[in-house]
């Protein structure tokens, strides 16, 4: 029989999460009909490059679809959480110059196929491997998981520590990793330091993944955090579809997350937390 820890591990219903981790119910029409006031949208894994593939049609269905759900539901960024090409560091500056034509706010983080240096990955994007981005009260934390060699790493826990306490009055953060920090998925790692320190902020919201490309649900940490993935943008395995994922903060501070498979939600699920500031 299954027990609570295991059942939250592989969450797929739409549900609502409140502070202290206890399943209400389903989420309601309520929770999907409260006013957004903070809409932001991730894909994962292009792969820019990989053999065999048509990573140039990809983006270009990915922007087609986006663009559709986005212009009658603005967003505020779109990140593209890893992997953004497949290996050849000479990928990375055509890749990037690409995907920015997506949203006039782009981000990324460096996956395990991102295999170029701190500097070239600067140069191609503007922008540190780890870095953090305000939008008022709101603030996302985008992380290194990886090397030029492509080996899996831990996210910077120091750095980490330091920006969470920086914003801990922000009453809303958002982390970006590619690789999976828990050892629930086959290409995941186990970064036990970085599960505690994140554990200490109220204030952080989710947590969003790529890598495993046959992930598109939601995994909890320690009842508490709740982990998202996004299946793939790219790349030649994992789900059937190619997707993004779409978050919106409501007004009453409950966040609603679902998956665009390309053209129809799908996985819609709502979280409730008490953030309390220090």
């Amino acid at each position: 029989m299954m027990n609570r820890r295991e059942f939250f591990r592989g969450v797929s219903a739409a549900i609502v999460i409140q502070a202290c981790g206890k399943i209400v119910t389903a989420a309601t029409s309520k929770d999907f009909k409260n006013k957004t006031v903070f809409r932001f949208a991730i894909g994962s894994d292009w792969h820019y490059g990989e053999p065999k593939t048509t990573w140039e049609q990809n983006y270009h269905d990915l922007e087609k679809a986006f663009r559709t759900y986005e212009k009658d539901n603005p967003c505020s960024f779109f990140v593209l959480n890893g992997d953004v090409i497949h290996n050849d560091p000479s990928f990375m500056a055509p890749a990037a110059t690409m995907f920015k034509q997506i949203h006039p706010k782009v981000y990324a983080t460096r996956g395990n196929h991102d295999q170029v240096t701190p500097e070239a990955w600067q140069q191609a994007w503007g922008f540190p491997l780890n870095h953090d981005v305000v939008f008022g009260d709101n603030v996302i934390l985008l992380g290194d998981t990886a090397d030029i060699k492509g080996n899996y790493l831990s996210p910077d826990v120091a750095w980490f520590r330091e920006k969470l306490e920086q914003h801990k009055k922000a009453a809303n953060i958002f982390i970006f990793i590619h690789i999976t920090p828990v050892k629930w998925t086959k290409h995941g790692i186990d970064a036990p330091e970085f599960q505690e320190l994140i554990k200490q902020y109220p204030n952080v919201r989710a947590v969003f993944n790529g890598h495993d490309h046959q992930e598109d649900s939601v995994k909890m940490l320690d009842e508490k955090i709740p982990f998202l993935w996004d299946g793939h943008v790219g790349g030649s395995w994992g789900v059937e579809y190619h997707g993004f994922r779409v978050v919106e903060l409501k007004q009453d501070g409950s966040v609603l997350s679902f998956v665009m498979n390309p053209y129809q939600k799908q996985g819609e699920q709502s979280f409730k937390r008490t953030v309390v500031r220090k």
